[in-house]
């Protein structure tokens, strides 16, 4: 790194992050893609300046239709709790259903793909849904007794039913609170406490890769859980995967269970007219799934929240409604609420909904989609591009698909893997948009704006319209652009989509995103409270950003701060390699030590000259500081059902430490296998370890 690099001082400082990647060459988007833009004018970043703020964010709140229009922009009143379009009323159902009836009726509003292939395609109308949506909010009031405000859980997985049971809710008023369909019945269990749902909406079972998964059992779990923490399951509402014999064999429970296919037929015909709620009300719980600590519900509003994914889904995923949109999400997640169901609908596109496995029954089975439907906007995460690349990397090239759009989301995308992305799947054709923002921020931070920016592998680009990032050192220290330290990226200013608080914690809420940077705990001004997003990041001299990942993934090596991205962005330059991950281990010198886990290629077998072909990129790219303590190629990573690879269960078996509940990973066994291969034969002691072993790695 040079003296200029390193700051006025020629030192790097204990706050910052040493940043070894070289700047990748930036790539224009195709002209055809441009011509058809939602967002060609530059002067939208005029618009969204700091001047302009917040009376900006009208522009995103003007693509809804309101009952009652706001009276106040933002209300800083009870910072950091921000209020937006206070005064305005609406119904998030309306908006992504009703008041397309008119132009979209007869157009797909849904496309569900089953996961088993000979299962036919389900499409699903604006009009449809409509009957769909009124039908299941007349159960809900009439038969749950659930009405505005109350909180409801679901713990589905991706059929269609899941979508119809959110707008729903969103029609009463009623706060959902979807459970990722992979997570444990206790899991659910203790959001359901949290909350304080009453109903819990599941279904009885399945597909997962190739294996017909038996759910409603987890219901009785997740009820038991509850109970045990003080809050009543008064009914469990389950749906049907198949019309008849239920896929389940867990018997429903009298006077508490009932499957909705069967009192749905009461309600056939009925009409509920949308409620309107105040644009502050929740629309919504989201909770993160931390493995540690009490569940963190992620508050997210109708209005604000509204306004800003139907923006974004408009000018950063340039959706029109002659798309179709395949976001390759579970709406377990933010990704999968804001880029699946509220912002696309809100537009009146049409969205893909796939079951499965993205590799089930083989590395073909995307891009099979792609081509029958003729999607041509294409959503999906890192983890997902590594593991189609990893099963058929030129399997792309066999379809006739195009895509004019693709994004990736979730976490930084290595060059390597962004160019794969770009050239194979996209075929040279596609503009790729790399989103950063997080669960508690509701949609899109940074991207190009992709009828305006070029591209650049690896960088997440410069901050979307509205948003103001300013990247600061441990002490507070703004780090200037083009200095090659990275620090931690921060929001300036609030912005609609964020979310209102932590459910009923909001000291916490407080205390973890706003406190750290906080210029003056009494003030009411926004400006003294910069949002702290506990991401890595720096900003190179044309205004991209590019995101490292959690600050809790730098590792410290004899004082030297070391981004876990670049080394696994390193070790997968080797050819041999498909998938890595770096986690800390305790060094007794050093303090802690990189330790490197790989998984190659199909067909390529492990030797000795793959790890010292590993170690040799890591000193070449980065220096001798970052080399691993050891190389381990392994069978398969430990991953959750979602695809991400759990660091944190490599961390533990690295560092003796106890792995916890891994039954709800998606191949629970290949821990063992990985836990032999480094602690040997036998039953290893492990032991409680430091807190930031303990957390490293955890998903989010």
């Amino acid at each position: 790194m040079s003296e200029s690099q390193a700051g006025a001082g020629g030192a790097l400082s204990e706050a910052q992050i040493a940043v070894h990647w070289k700047e990748e060459t930036k790539i224009p988007p195709p002209p055809e893609f441009v011509g058809q833009a939602n967002l060609t004018d530059p002067g939208v970043f005029e618009r969204f300046s700091l001047d302009n703020f917040p009376e900006c964010f009208k522009e995103y709140a003007e693509l809804l239709s309101w009952d009652t229009y706001w009276h106040t922009m933002l209300d800083t009143s009870d910072a950091p709790c921000w209020k937006w379009f206070v005064g305005g009323r609406l119904n998030a159902s309306y908006n992504c259903v009703d008041r397309h009836l008119e132009k979209y009726k007869n157009k797909a509003a849904l496309i569900y793909v089953p996961e088993p292939e000979d299962e036919a395609h389900v499409a699903i109308t604006y009009r449809e849904l409509y009957v769909r949506v009124n039908e299941l909010a007349a159960l809900l009031r009439d038969f749950a007794g659930l009405k505005k405000g109350d909180r409801v859980t679901l713990h589905m997985p991706m059929v269609p039913e899941l979508p119809v049971t959110m707008l729903a809710c969103a029609r009463l008023g009623v706060i959902h609170s979807e459970v990722f369909g992979g997570f444990s019945g206790k899991s659910c269990g203790e959001r359901i406490a949290d909350s304080g749902s009453r109903v819990l909406i599941t279904i009885d079972g399945y597909w997962r890769s190739g294996t017909k998964i038996d759910h409603k059992g987890n219901a009785d779990i997740a009820v038991e859980t509850a109970e045990s923490l003080d809050q009543t399951v008064e009914k469990v509402l389950v749906w049907k995967r198949y019309a008849g014999e239920p896929l389940s064999k867990t018997p429903m429970v009298e006077g508490r269970d009932y499957f909705v296919d069967d009192i749905l037929p009461d309600y056939r015909g009925r009409r509920v007219d949308p409620v309107p709620v105040a644009a502050e009300d929740p629309l919504f719980l989201m909770y993160t799934s931390g493995t540690t600590g009490r569940p963190k519900g992620c508050q997210h509003s109708t209005g604000g929240y509204m306004a800003y994914v139907t923006g974004t889904s408009k000018y950063i995923e340039d959706i029109h409604p002659e798309d179709v949109y395949w976001c390759m999400a579970d709406i377990g997640w933010i990704t999968g609420h804001s880029y699946i169901v509220y912002g696309p609908l809100a537009l009146a596109a049409t969205s893909v909904m796939y079951e499965g496995v993205p590799t089930y029954p083989d590395a073909g089975r995307a891009w099979r989609i792609a081509e029958r439907l003729d999607v041509n906007i294409f959503h999906t995460a890192p983890t997902t591009i590594r593991m189609l690349r990893k099963a058929g990397p030129d399997e792309a090239k066999k379809y006739n698909y195009r895509f004019k759009h693709m994004t990736t989301v979730g976490e930084p995308i290595e060059p390597l893997v962004w160019n794969w992305y770009h050239q194979v799947v996209g075929k040279s054709q596609a503009v790729i948009v790399d989103t950063w923002w997080q669960t508690e921020t509701g949609g899109f931070l940074c991207s190009t704006t992709p009828g305006l920016h070029p591209m650049k592998p690896g960088s997440a680009g410069p901050a979307v319209p509205g948003i103001h990032p300013v990247i600061f050192d441990e002490d507070g220290n703004e780090i200037p652009s083009g200095s090659g330290i990275a620090g931690n990226i921060c929001i300036r200013n609030p912005w609609p989509g964020a979310f209102q608080t932590i459910w009923g914690d909001r000291e916490r809420f407080v205390e973890t995103y706003y406190a750290k940077y906080c210029k003056d705990p009494k003030s009411k001004d926004w400006r003294d409270w910069p949002y702290f997003a506990g991401d890595g990041a720096m900003l190179s001299d044309d205004g991209y950003y590019r995101i490292l990942g959690r600050v809790d993934d730098v590792i410290n090596v004899s004082g030297h701060r070391l981004g876990t991205k670049e080394l696994e962005s390193a070790a997968l330059t080797v050819d041999e390699v498909a998938e890595a991950a770096v986690v800390p281990v305790a060094d007794d010198v050093k303090g802690r030590a990189p330790e490197m886990y790989v998984s190659l290629k199909p067909g390529i077998a492990a030797d000795d000259q793959v790890e010292k072909r590993i170690v040799t990129a890591i000193e070449g790219m980065i220096g001798k500081i970052a080399r691993p303590k050891h190389v381990y190629i392994v069978p398969d990573m430990p991953k959750t059902r979602s695809g991400k690879i759990m660091r944190r269960v490599l961390a533990a078996i690295s560092n003796t430490l106890d792995v916890g509940d891994v039954t709800t990973l998606a191949n629970p066994d290949v821990v063992e296998d990985i836990r032999v291969m480094v602690q040997g034969e036998g039953k290893v002691e492990t032991r409680k370890g430091p807190e930031d072993l303990e957390r490293f790695g955890q998903e989010t």
